[in-house]
């Protein structure tokens, strides 16, 4: 290609020149960024299953499992923990509720890695049925329950709620249960237990 008039270089060359320095450029923009990243708890595994140890209802578990299991997945899967329910498996109904460190959240949106050593209570942690948890119990006197999917998740919901919140108004327990969705419509029965409890089970 002729070179231009003007500058004495061809197109061809500027285009070559200018796609390399973007290439240098881009390259130590990723260094940068690669320094700059946050370190977080989680070291790098994988691809294939190593050991995680979960720190359950109290007690140490340790599941062999791949990176990219959910916690979900290994409540279930590998130990056996099937109170916590998959729905619908993106985070959106709630039904597989259990408690980070004490805080309602989503188990099917937690890697296993990610809650390593942290606490976890799930459903099977807050009572057995010869002994159960007065919400749970609450939730049988008021039928707040039907086909059950939802039960765990909104269970798990409401003691959190009821733990902070001692005397919640009706308003603040439809908010604390705004993520679990009852396909069955119990929710008015869901209310009544709750009260139920914050009036000490009369």
């Amino acid at each position: 290609m002729a070179p231009d008039s003007e500058s004495g270089f061809s197109r061809r060359e500027v285009l070559a020149t200018a796609g390399g320095a973007a290439a240098i450029a881009g390259l130590a923009h990723g260094a940068v960024l690669a320094q700059e990243a946050p370190k977080g708890k989680i070291a790098w595994r994988g691809p294939s299953a190593g050991k995680v140890r979960l720190k359950i209802n109290g007690t140490e578990r340790t599941v062999n499992v791949e990176p990219r299991t959910t916690l979900l997945d290994a409540l279930r899967d590998h130990l056996d923990l099937t109170g916590s329910k998959r729905v619908c498996d993106r985070g959106a109904c709630g039904a597989c509720t259990v408690w980070i460190e004490g805080r309602p959240q989503n188990a099917c949106l937690l890697l296993a890695i990610e809650v390593e050593g942290v606490p976890i209570t799930t459903i099977e942690g807050l009572g057995t049925p010869e002994r159960l948890h007065p919400v749970q119990e609450a939730f049988c006197q008021e039928d707040a329950l039907q086909c059950g999917f939802c039960t765990p998740g909104m269970v798990m919901s409401c003691v959190a709620l009821l733990k902070s919140n001692p005397k919640p108004s009706s308003q603040e327990t439809r908010e604390a249960i705004a993520g679990n969705l009852c396909r069955c419509g119990t929710y008015p029965n869901v209310l009544s237990a709750v009260e139920r409890v914050a009036r000490g089970g009369k």
